[in-house]
């Protein structure tokens, strides 16, 4: 055998060192597009030559608009060995949004996903920088017609990978993870058994959920960290992901709560063999209880909880699945406990750790921490601190045995079908409507998206603010998934003294009976 994997910490070494070890074993698959070890490592190097030749440079971002893809993996693994950084943008965003972002990461070139063939267009002028835009023939040819230049690889604490996060104040900020953020937490658990950890030689990894998420992107850089096949999914249907399981060996895959329930209500669902299923990681929003039996029921699986943000680089705690009881416990509730190397704690207003079961903010500490946000050090500064710890925005607490129980969010964010929503986004796009004196948003629990998006609007004098015309109105301005699925329409909105709209008084009606404000 070769080097400890454990002691491998950028894409370069992953890519160099499988490409050594197992060259011919399948490394990814996207439909009939199949991709061993060795071929990856030559076309990612190909491609971080290509993009070295077109002028780039270590730091430099690039973007992706377009659907998870063999060819976006192979971009960004290419651009990663070299230390150039990958952007990848919600495809489901509206062209304005897409826009903004482009414009923020200062990107020389953007990637049309397959698909996306009229990106240009759509993009034409709002950008400010003039990007070259290349669809997936260009890019393609780019990377087979690319001599191959030795280049100076990137270090562990590079940047490598830009996701956006809405930000509660409406415009998304770039969470900038290096190198050390994806990989270097696996070496504190590759010496003990725990079940996310350990691989065995047969396995493959679907990725199924968007990669402009960590959830989808970091399932890719899952597999290749474990040296198995990813297994690539356009984008998230039960039918491709009953196909990964039955014809290409997926042993392992991450979904949110809603895609799990869309795969248990298709008629296909009872007739496929799930054998070599072996874990099914869920996070994004807890699980309910009956959905789950159901799961474990129909799919066989083990069932592990994650829970993490995309300044963390996804996953810091983990529910096991010796936690997960059919029957319902009180661990159920909880986000598991602090992976290895992970530090929790849980804080008061006055920045002090509380006591065991006392409720306070989330922070966290370890080598997942994002670098920052990418050009706001204001920003970042009130996220990270100088030693380390990020605050996550959530507030929870700490049972006597580690375990972590989310209570609610200090940031309204809303999360409906794994996105996230921020009610000030929503609001804005609202708030222009001709009949709309006051608006705000809230998150009311949903039995399929976890929560759905509700507006709660204060009509002008002399109008009638109606339900359909106020959310077609949103609709033309904001993305779909973005826009509430309800209006209310009240007199006045409740405020506290210095005039702050009081969301939690607008959310209790709808949350009374569950134990937490959060599906």
């Amino acid at each position: 055998m070769g080097r400890d994997v454990s002691e491998l910490f950028t894409f370069d070494e992953f890519l160099t060192h499988w490409a050594g070890e197992r060259p011919h074993r399948v490394a990814m698959r996207e439909e009939d597009r199949v991709y061993t070890y060795a071929e990856l490592d030559d076309r990612t190097a190909r491609a971080a030559s290509a993009l070295l030749a077109a002028g780039l440079e270590k730091g430099d971002r690039i973007a992706w608009i377009g659907k998870n893809s063999d060819l976006y993996f192979t971009l960004f693994y290419g651009a990663a060995r070299a230390g150039i950084v990958m952007a990848p943008i919600g495809w489901r965003l509206s062209p304005t949004e897409w826009a903004f972002i482009v414009n923020d990461t200062q990107a020389k070139m953007v990637f049309a996903g397959p698909g996306f063939d009229t990106l240009a267009e759509q993009l034409a002028g709002k950008l400010q920088n003039d990007p070259a835009i290349l669809g997936a023939a260009e890019a393609w040819a780019m990377i087979d017609g690319a001599e191959h230049v030795p280049f100076e690889p990137s270090g562990t604490s590079d940047a490598v990978l830009q996701l956006y996060t809405s930000g509660t104040t409406g415009n998304p900020k770039g969470a900038v993870l290096s190198n050390r953020n994806l990989f270097a937490l696996r070496k504190h658990s590759s010496s003990l058994d725990l079940p996310y950890t350990k691989w065995e030689d047969d396995e493959a990894v679907l990725v199924a959920m968007p990669c402009a998420h960590i959830g989808g992107t970091g399932l890719g850089i899952m597999a290749l960290a474990a040296g198995l096949p990813g297994v690539v999914l356009a984008e998230f249907n039960p039918d491709g992901v009953f196909d990964a399981v039955e014809q290409h060996g997926v042993t392992r895959f991450f979904m949110v709560p809603a895609a799990l329930q869309m795969l248990l209500m298709h008629p296909r669902c009872a007739s496929v063999d799930y054998s070599r299923l072996k874990y099914i990681l869920y996070g994004a929003a807890p699980i309910p209880l009956e959905l789950l039996r159901q799961c474990i029921k129909v799919f066989g699986a083990q069932f592990i909880q994650a829970y993490g943000m995309t300044e963390t680089t996804g996953t810091i705690s983990m529910l096991p699945p010796e936690d997960h009881d059919p029957a319902g416990n009180a661990r159920m509730r909880s986000a598991g406990k602090a992976l290895p190397g992970v530090e929790i704690v849980i804080l008061g207003p006055d920045g002090q750790p509380v006591r065991t079961g006392e409720v306070g903010e989330v922070v966290t500490r370890s080598s997942n921490n994002m670098l920052g946000y990418w050009n706001l050090p204001d920003a970042t500064a009130n996220t990270m601190t100088d030693d380390g710890w990020i605050r996550t925005g959530d507030a929870g607490y700490l049972d006597a045995d580690g375990y972590l129980f989310i209570h609610d969010r200090m940031k309204d964010m809303i999360i409906t079908g794994g996105e996230n929503v921020y009610p000030a986004e929503v609001e804005s796009a609202i708030f222009g409507h001709p009949a709309v004196q006051e608006v705000a948003v809230i998150g009311i629990p949903d039995a399929k998206w976890g929560e759905t998006v509700k507006a709660v609007v204060v009509a002008k004098p002399g109008t009638t603010a109606e339900e359909a015309d106020i959310i077609a109105w949103a609709r033309e301005r904001i993305a779909p998934f973005k826009c509430p699925r309800s209006i209310d329409v009240i007199d006045a909105l409740p405020r506290n003294a210095s005039g702050k709209i009081l969301r939690k008084d607008l959310r209790a009606p709808y949350w009374e009976g569950y134990e937490r404000m959060v599906n």
